[in-house]
């Protein structure tokens, strides 16, 4: 059974900065691209990042580019997600995603698995 458990959400301020992580089972973690979305209050889910297998291609939302970054650690079956310079807009439930192949997905619709999420706060 495919597992995606997030972790690493809390209360933070703006400007500040947090890693969620995300520790996945019941799949060969390495040979999947991974990704993830968010979801904000009164909201659509919308995709944030995404890395193919092997780590060598990320992708980014033109509203997080230059202040996250995607990475995975195969050895751990783990994906992180780390979030630099948090602003307002980016408080959200925070969700892992796995596609059913080695290329990574840009659009929702490529992802066939996510997790439960973990709540990112953004205030002062």
């Amino acid at each position: 059974e495919v597992q995606l458990v997030e972790s690493g959400g809390g209360l933070v301020q703006p400007g500040g900065s947090l890693r969620l992580s995300c520790t996945t089972s019941g799949f060969t973690f390495s040979n999947y691209a991974l990704g993830w979305a968010r979801q904000a209050p009164g909201k659509g889910l919308e995709w944030v990042s995404a890395i193919n297998s092997g780590g060598g291609d990320t992708r980014y939302a033109d509203s997080v580019k230059g202040r996250f970054t995607i990475s995975r650690d195969d050895p751990k079956n783990t994906l992180y997600l780390q979030m630099n310079s948090l602003q307002p807009d980016d408080a959200a439930v925070y969700y892992c995603a796995k596609t059913p192949s080695g290329l990574l997905a840009t659009d929702l619709a490529g992802y066939n698995y996510f997790g439960q999420g973990t709540q990112v706060t953004v205030s002062s």
